[in-house]
């Protein structure tokens, strides 16, 4: 039977890696995604799963 609780994508808890803010990202982002207090580039799309350019912290459920 198929597990239907369990998605492929995922919320993540990031590290910026220019000036340490941590915020909540996407993995699956349709845009870029900057840091809000620095403006560095946290998150490229990919057309699926996104490029994280920050450091990951937690993969939140």
């Amino acid at each position: 039977m198929a597990n239907f609780n369990k998605t492929k994508s995922n919320f993540l808890k990031v590290k910026c890696i220019d000036c340490g803010n941590q915020q909540i990202i996407f993995d699956h982002a349709a845009s870029n995604v900057q840091c809000i207090i620095c403006g560095k580039t946290l998150v490229k799309p990919k057309g699926g799963k996104s490029e994280i350019v920050a450091q990951i912290i937690e993969v939140l459920d």
